[in-house]
């Protein structure tokens, strides 16, 4: 029961990390964190009760440098929600596309590389998207740090929804 996970946010609400709801309630338990939102379930314990948190925030400020996200097939995959950047399928097998071949200077990263189903990746083969007559479903950038974050939440709650911006 406690292992379920909480939204941890930095003292300006900003999302910092997931932790488990028993490392929560330590951090309550220690004032270190302030309760945000909750979930609908009470905590009992010999001295009294306790609500179970869903979010928190820490009282301090922490400075936490992010990592940036690792550009890999696995994370291009992700950020493109294997969809084919170009016609908009996800049903075949895909793989990944440089949208300037590196033959005519296009490199390796994330403004780059975009998810491909194999038939449109062999439709333009080493052309670009222009060249064939093909256009890209979005511009590929590469992922903030909420990336990595949402990435590890899956389906969040509906109260985390305000605190990671997925209105």
């Amino acid at each position: 029961m406690l292992n379920k996970k909480v939204l941890l946010l930095n003292q300006n609400y900003e999302p910092f990390t997931i932790c488990t709801a028993q490392k929560a309630i330590i951090l309550l338990y220690l004032n270190k964190v302030d309760l945000v939102e909750r979930y609908p379930i009470v905590i009992h314990s010999v001295s009294g009760e306790m609500p179970y948190p869903s979010v928190i925030r820490l009282n301090r400020y922490v400075n936490k440098p992010y990592r940036s996200v690792l550009l890999s097939r696995k994370n291009i995959m992700k950020r493109d929600k294997h969809i084919c950047q170009y016609c908009g399928q996800n049903s075949q097998p895909m793989t990944i596309d440089h949208v300037i071949p590196k033959s005519q200077g296009g490199g390796d990263n994330w403004e780059n590389l975009v998810t491909a189903c194999l038939n449109c990746n062999n439709k333009k083969g080493n052309q670009t998207p222009e060249q064939v007559g093909m256009k890209l479903l979005k511009r590929p950038e590469k992922p903030s740090h909420l990336f990595f974050l949402q990435s590890l939440i899956g389906k969040p709650d509906e109260s985390w929804k305000p605190y990671l911006f997925m209105n």
